[in-house]
């Protein structure tokens, strides 16, 4: 389709759209769309693909909306252009997220080469991680390429504890309620979109030993769990300074760019969103943080084994609109 398209800079625009169908998402839901103009390129939420039930306020939508945000403007630093990202541009449309516009030539450089191959690599491996330790130049090496957009905070070992209990106890809140389950048997089902969700060979074929509680999906999937424990796994808050939703915007940026330096350092990424989600348990973690920041993710750090089965993903005819830069 894009061969239609004239404009050389409206392919670059395209391209860009379509690696960032690559992006992590809550649950995979991939709740983002694109419109490709002749100049820049237009962000969008997609609310058919929030989840209503666990994010509610759209909060986690806004986080997986800029991790796409963020490889989209990776792949035009890659393809040598500068952007400037006009965030929530047009009050009287909320769910225009943000505008992309290419503004200068720019060096293409190979770690932005290696970044944008790493996007086509990255998964999600939630199997307990190996008896490797992280080194502490690689947490310091994630936290810096969070800086800039959001900050991550590497817990304590007391943390975790507490960490433990608030996720367990998320866990218990969720599980009772039935439009949570109903949601979550949607998403880990055959009956969300094509290409989106979580199939049953990346989730795990039973509870794994862990300190911290993974998430319940209600359904065992067919992933083996495997001998390990998170002993070694490292875990940390990414946050910001408020709950405004371009400040969610721009920790989906973090968390694209921490997670992208993860693959290319070989450290496993698992987004925990549980304890965010539920109020008494996200508040739990505010304290963590000293009630100087507004906690918008848990991560899990650790040096995985083999990669499992990536999530699939939506075709870019169903997430990046052509038609104002295809003559056909």
């Amino acid at each position: 389709m894009m061969s239609r398209i004239a404009d050389p800079i409206a392919v670059v625009l395209a391209e860009a759209a379509n690696v960032a169908g690559y992006a992590p998402s809550i649950h995979n839901t991939q709740p983002w769309r694109w419109r490709v103009l002749p100049d820049r390129l237009l962000l969008f939420a997609d609310r058919g693909r929030q989840l209503t039930a666990t994010d509610p306020d759209g909060e986690l939508l806004l986080l997986s909306c800029g991790t796409a945000l963020q490889h989209a403007r990776l792949a035009l630093c890659a393809a040598g252009w500068d952007t400037t990202v006009r965030y929530l541009p047009d009050p009287a449309c909320p769910d225009l997220l943000a505008e992309i516009i290419p503004c200068d030539r720019a060096e293409v450089t190979p770690r932005a080469m290696r970044m944008v191959q790493a996007m086509r690599t990255r998964h999600t491996d939630r199997r307990p991680v190996s008896d490797e330790a992280l080194p502490s130049d690689t947490t310091h090496a994630l936290a810096a390429a969070a800086a800039g957009s959001a900050r991550l905070h590497v817990l304590t070992a007391d943390q975790v504890l507490e960490l433990a209990a608030a996720a367990y106890r998320a866990g218990e809140i969720e599980a009772d309620d039935p439009q949570i389950r109903s949601e979550l048997a949607y998403w880990t089902g055959r009956s969300a979109p094509e290409g989106t969700g979580l199939p049953q060979d990346v989730l795990l074929a039973g509870a794994p030993r862990t300190t911290v509680p993974a998430r319940d999906f209600g359904t065992p999937g067919t992933l083996p769990i495997g001998p390990g424990h998170d002993r070694h796994a490292r875990y940390a808050l990414l946050y910001g300074d408020d709950d405004q939703p371009a400040s969610w915007l721009r920790a989906g940026e973090a968390l694209g760019a921490v997670w992208l330096v993860a693959v290319g350092k070989g450290v496993s990424l698992v987004p925990l969103s549980g304890a965010i989600e539920v109020t008494t348990t996200r508040e739990t973690l505010r304290r963590m943080l000293a009630g100087v920041g507004r906690p918008y993710l848990v991560i899990r750090l650790g040096v995985a084994d083999a990669a499992p089965p990536r999530t699939p993903r939506m075709p870019a005819s169903q997430t990046v609109d052509l038609s104002a830069v295809d003559p056909g």
